[in-house]
């Protein structure tokens, strides 16, 4: 390409840079695909607007990042996106805006001679003449007349280690030789179809020899391919000590070629009951020069540093220096960096009282909770703003990242050098937050100990971990470790009862909604849902949601709620589903006519699910949650 500036070749969402495609993820455009490139690649040069203002979710990053020994991150990044970027695409490309990608894979195939070459070996085109129609950007094979189209061909190799490669095409089919007539031969590739797996016959133009993918594929294939060779195209790079781990074929686009590790955190106003050290961590870059009881006068005067009057001043410039302390290496390291909380100091603002103060970012208003629902909910709060930022740390490939397991896959870096900036994205919405009655759960939990239905969760959940055991994992092995709890099934169940009747009172589709769980843990239980808007579009801030949770909508729509769960036109079958051994799915009265909404809005995969705990089916109702009175 002999331009002096990127061409456009799509477009994507910030969301799709966070969980579909980011950073080495494959997406596929019309006519070929491309990988996105590592950190190092991209530029926001000319931009202005780009950093993610989120310390709450920067220190989750950093703690998150510690654990792999990368470097401290300091900026949270946008994607490299311009406005005017329709209007005048030729000057938006010039200056190098946007996110790099490369053509992967770089073998190509022609659509009508069935030549199969690289990209350097020249036998093929680019063209992308029009910067207004990036979908119309193409590689071309000068075969006949009308320059029929080459695509990528689709085989790749991936290992668990992360590693992605090109199929070795022309070994594969020498057998491991080099060709006899050519050292760079063109090779032909023709698919026959048929249903049982993949027919594709490999033959090199110059010697006449063939042979089969069928040859390389499962384990009696897996002899057949090379060894990995440790190479990160977005990084473009190879391990300096290669890799021992054996390569599987795959097709370029599976589902399991890339894993996003992301991190979420709503923006909350700082908390007059949170724990000052951490206050500090999050928001150590601004709160950094306070080192002097002048200083943190001056700066508690300002509307910006307000919060700072609920602190004693001695106090918090002791915090300030302490973690100068250990960011300098001066203070003991008297454990390994825990995981990040982030849903810990969510909990205490939202169920906080009194209300924190409004913020361009966050608003909190109590609404009354109406006589008849008093039973089961001791708050309900409208969240009229919020903004959720959510961070790219890294991705797996093979294995996907299991928060209760991190060993079962291996984290692959963004970047080749240590960048101090992670790519991320924003959204703000609205949502209602529900608290369940403390002494209600409580007591309900202590039935549930010996609950035949509960003890049948818990044999399933240690079933599924233990089958879904790597082979990879060394050392011992807790089935248990990960264990949601007893209490997180049933508010799961009625956050899920809740969205979908949400969706069918207000229009806001289920998929434009999103979930967070509040259940804690054994030590610091807690009982809270929030239902919020997720989207980065209009649709996420009508207001239609927060409007729901006034009467006389609310009670509508929990008593909606629950007599629709009453029914499902799966029953008897649904209603009777238990995980009986040797069955290992995580739910049990709950199906996609029921329970279940779209995987973009549950936190945990339509698992955890069981509608009997909330309403009687038939069976005992000593199990049920919900209050005598609200029962359909």
């Amino acid at each position: 390409m002999s331009t002096n500036y990127f061409r456009r070749v799509g477009a994507a969402r910030p969301s799709h840079l966070m969980y579909t495609a980011g950073v080495g993820a494959l997406i596929d455009l019309p006519n070929f695909s491309v990988l996105v490139k590592g950190l190092e690649s991209w530029s926001h040069g000319g931009l202005t607007d780009y950093v993610i203002d989120e310390p709450r979710l920067r220190t989750a990053v950093n703690r998150s990042l510690q654990l792999y020994g990368a470097a401290r991150v300091e900026e949270l990044r946008s994607a490299p996106w311009m406005e005017g970027a329709d209007s005048s695409p030729k000057d938006w490309a010039a200056q190098g805006v946007g996110v790099p990608v490369t053509p992967f894979p770089q073998w190509l195939r022609c659509t009508a001679c069935n030549i199969l070459a690289p990209i350097d070996a020249e036998a093929f085109t680019f063209v992308n003449n029009n910067p207004r129609t990036p979908h119309e950007a193409k590689f071309v094979h000068d075969c006949k007349p009308g320059k029929p189209l080459a695509v990528a061909a689709r085989f790749t190799l991936v290992c668990t280690d992360g590693h992605l490669d090109e199929f070795p095409y022309a070994p594969f089919v020498h057998h491991g030789n080099a060709c006899v007539k050519m050292p760079r031969p063109l090779l032909r590739m023709k698919d026959h179809g048929g249903n049982q797996a993949a027919n594709v016959t490999l033959e090199c133009v110059a010697c006449g020899e063939k042979r089969n993918i069928r040859d390389a594929m499962g384990d009696r294939g897996r002899r057949n391919l090379p060894q990995c060779r440790g190479r990160h195209p977005h990084l473009g790079s190879y391990e300096s000590d290669g890799c021992d781990k054996e390569p599987t074929l795959m097709v370029a686009g599976a589902s399991n070629q890339w894993f996003p590790m992301t991190l979420s955190a709503l923006a909350l106003p700082p908390s007059r009951n949170g724990n000052l050290s951490e206050l500090v961590e999050e928001r150590w870059v601004e709160v950094q020069g306070v080192t002097s009881r002048l200083v943190f006068d001056a700066f508690a005067a300002t509307p910006a540093f307000a919060y700072l009057r609920g602190y004693d001043a001695e106090a918090f410039i002791a915090a300030v220096q302490a973690h100068r302390d250990r960011l300098e290496g001066n203070a003991p390291q008297s454990e390994a960096a825990a995981p990040p909380d982030l849903l810990s100091p969510e909990w205490t603002v939202l169920s906080s009282s009194p209300m924190p103060d409004a913020t361009d970012d966050f608003a909190l208003e109590a609404m009354p909770v109406p006589d008849a629902l008093t039973g089961l909910f001791s708050d309900v709060r409208q969240v009229q703003r919020l903004r959720e930022a959510r961070a790219l740390i890294g991705f797996t490939r093979l294995d996907a990242p299991d928060p209760e397991a991190p060993e079962i896959a291996t984290r692959v870096r963004l970047d080749r050098t240590s960048q101090n900036w992670v790519p991320a994205s924003e959204v703000r919405g609205e949502g209602i937050f529900l608290r369940v009655r403390e002494d209600l759960m409580a007591e309900w939990e202590e039935r549930m100990s010996k609950s035949p239905a509960m003890q049948a969760h818990r044999e399933a959940f240690a079933r599924f971990r233990t089958n879904r055991k790597s082979d990879r994992l060394q050392g011992s092995f807790d089935p248990m470790r990960g264990w949601p709890g007893e209490r997180y099934i049933a508010l799961h169940s009625l956050s899920h009862l809740l969205i979908r009747t949400i969706a069918l009172e207000c229009g806001y589709s289920s998929a434009s909604l999103a979930e967070r769980i509040y259940a804690g843990d054994e030590e610091h239980p807690t009982t809270g849902i929030l239902i919020y808007t997720a989207v980065p579009d209009s649709e996420g801030t009508l207001g239609g949601l927060v409007s729901l949770a006034e009467e006389p909508h609310f009670e509508r729509i929990v008593r909606r709620a629950l007599r629709d769960a009453s029914r499902c036109s799966s029953d008897p079958l649904c209603a009777e589903r238990l995980p009986r051994d040797p069955a290992d799915f995580l739910h049990g009265a709950a199906c996609h006519v029921c329970l279940f909404v779209s995987e973009t809005t549950c936190e945990r995969g339509n698992r955890f699910l069981d509608r009997r705990f909330l309403i009687p089916l038939g069976d005992e109702t000593d199990q049920v949650l919900t209050p005598v009175g609200l029962r359909p």
